[in-house]
């Protein structure tokens, strides 16, 4: 059994691989309560597993891993599990070939994400590489691998990384964006989602999703963010539809006099932000 600190338990908890199943077996332990296998997972006390019943999970560890549930042995979680260096590393030697793993990227990781954000920005936004919008592409460490409050997330898939996504601690500036969009989502206190690329035939896998939603937990734990923000290019195809399902339109600029630049600008509704909080508070007295 392989273990390790559980990166999708909001930082805490244990996550082990049995290596002698039959089938590949995830348990994710948190809090005194585990969850067991993907897709269909749910968190169960020790000690009472065999039998339960399973439904859908919300770690990514359990849902990205594997594809059979199996009911884990009481005996996996009997007296707890150490914690041990390279979780990381034997989750993902022990994931099928066919599998998609997302996790924090590493340096590592670098020339393979950047050749996924210039792919598209050369291919689906058709403007090239930019100097002035673009250079935290040029180097993702020193843009997202080095400050606290900042992540580079990827999605890899027989050891070529077909995704991205990132957030980093700076809103829209303005101009060129509208000032009342760069008042609403200020610096420091703004999470912006940036980087959400996936390589046009490894979509329609809930790639995109699953990044969001792993960023946008980073932005929760993170602290000190009041809003998640982000705009689209709605001409990258599907861009925009995905966008609308997700998050909630604060400016549109093709309706600003002479179009402005085009894009959209969003904002992700995201429980557990600070700024979240105060604002259900704001409201429940103004009701």
């Amino acid at each position: 059994m392989v273990a390790g600190e559980g990166g999708g338990l909001g930082g805490g908890g244990v996550v082990a691989v049995d290596p002698a199943a039959q089938e590949p077996l995830v348990v994710a332990v948190h809090g005194g309560r585990v969850a067991v296998g993907t897709d269909r997972a749910e968190w169960f006390p020790p000690g009472r597993l065999r039998g339960a019943p399973l439904t859908r999970s919300c770690t990514w560890v359990a849902r990205t891993l594997v594809r059979q549930v199996r009911v884990a042995d009481e005996r996996l979680v009997a007296g707890g599990m150490t914690v041990v260096a390279g979780v990381e590393a034997g989750v993902r030697e022990r994931a099928g070939r066919d599998e998609y793993v997302l996790r924090t990227a590493s340096e590592a990781d670098v020339p393979g994400a950047r050749a996924v954000m210039l792919d598209t920005v050369y291919r689906d936004l058709r403007s090239g590489y930019v100097p002035r919008w673009h250079a935290d592409i040029i180097d993702p460490a020193a843009a997202y691998l080095e400050p606290e409050r900042c992540t580079l997330l990827v999605v890899e898939r027989d050891g070529e990384i077909v995704a991205t996504g990132a957030v980093r601690d700076r809103g829209p500036a303005a101009p060129p964006n509208p000032q009342w969009v760069a008042d609403r989502f200020p610096s420091g206190s703004t999470a912006q989602l940036c980087r959400i690329y996936v390589r046009p035939e490894h979509r329609r896998h809930g790639l995109a999703r699953r990044l969001v939603r792993e960023l946008c937990g980073f932005a929760v734990r993170a602290g000190g963010y009041e809003r998640v923000y982000l705009h689209t290019d709605p001409a990258v195809p599907g861009a925009e539809a995905f966008w609308r399902a997700t998050a909630e339109e604060v400016c549109d600029e093709r309706a600003l006099p002479g179009g402005g630049q085009g894009i959209v600008h969003f904002e992700v509704p995201v429980a557990g932000l600070a700024g979240a909080a105060r604002r259900d508070r704001a409201d429940s007295v103004a009701g």
